[in-house]
């Protein structure tokens, strides 16, 4: 048998696709057509059934797919375990990351590792479909998400509640003591910028303004939460950002916090091919984030925004 036709076959079930495992594997869907029909000549059975325009695994298939399934796992650990030997050359660790995961959150997850010397670290941004593609086919070692891998998902993979954070509301100095008088009924009529639609954060904003009948003004959406918090930071609007983070964020953008949003919290998840973490540095992220994601108190607003207070940027 043939071990890349059993990896084509193996990447068409998970996508449940030709055309969309031919995109991912670089094929074209004639070729990789060809290359399941040789498959299933070698094996003398039928793996796939055409239903309407839909491909099923037939019970061979799904027999297949499971054995398949244990191999190019095992073939993927022992890659791993083997980069990861003492060898004078750093293993290559790489991590898909959804926007919503804060920068902050990310470096203090990911830092630790490449603190070691024996990890080259490559880190990517993307929608979270796309990442999870990435790691079916292996490209990925690790997704750190806002979010589970969504039920019904063709792609395989694991979640790991890492933990979750509080949720506060920023802004630049002057706007954030004006807020704070009476938080947050003081929000009425403000200016705000949100995480793009595709964060869960995003949603949760608007129905915790909903619930409270608060009406803000919305001046900008923001996929990408870094320059959110620029916009933030320079007046344009009070920014939800986690409080696990809010040191640095009120240290590096020169804002202070102006209050909690109570019933809001944001979760955080790294997502594996693995339903237990065996890989090293995967157990390493998971244990950071326990550390670093333990339940964030509520706090009184403002308690910790006055001492830092005019260390700005710098």
């Amino acid at each position: 048998m043939n071990l890349r036709h059993l990896r084509y076959f193996w990447s068409v079930a998970r996508f449940g696709s030709m055309s969309a495992a031919a995109a991912k594997l670089d094929l074209s869907p004639q070729t990789l057509s060809g290359q399941i029909a040789d498959l299933q000549l070698a094996m003398g059975v039928e793996l796939f059934r055409q239903v309407g325009r839909r491909l099923e695994l037939t019970e061979a298939g799904r027999l297949a797919y499971s054995y398949a399934d244990e191999i190019f796992g095992l073939v993927d650990e022992l890659g791993a375990q083997v980069r990861a030997l003492p060898s004078g050359r750093a293993r290559l660790f790489r991590v898909g990351m959804t926007d919503a995961v804060p920068r902050f959150m990310a470096y203090r997850l990911l830092a630790p590792l490449v603190e070691t010397g024996s990890v080259r670290l490559v880190a990517s941004h993307e929608r979270l479909d796309v990442l999870l593609a990435d790691l079916a086919l292996h490209r990925l070692e690790l997704v750190i998400a806002d979010r589970p891998v969504p039920a019904g998902s063709a792609v395989k993979a694991f979640n790991h509640l890492m933990g979750e954070s509080a949720i506060g509301l920023f802004a630049a100095p002057a706007l954030a003591a004006s807020l704070r008088r009476q938080f947050p009924r003081q929000l009425h009529g403000m200016p705000m910028v949100l995480p793009g639609r595709d964060s869960v954060l995003h949603e949760q904003m608007r129905s915790w303004l909903e619930a409270r009948k608060i009406s803000v003004r919305i001046v900008g959406e923001f996929d990408d939460g870094g320059l959110m918090k620029t916009f933030g930071s320079l007046g344009a609007g009070a920014f939800p950002a986690p409080l696990a983070v809010r040191e640095e964020i009120e240290r590096l953008y020169g804002v202070e916090l102006a209050g909690t949003l109570d019933g809001v919290r944001e979760r955080y998840y790294a997502i594996s091919t693995e339903r237990r973490a065996t890989d090293p540095q995967v157990r390493s992220v998971l244990a950071l984030g326990e550390g670093l994601l333990a339940d964030t108190a509520q706090q009184e607003p403002g308690a910790r925004a006055v001492r830092r207070r005019g260390r700005g940027m710098g």
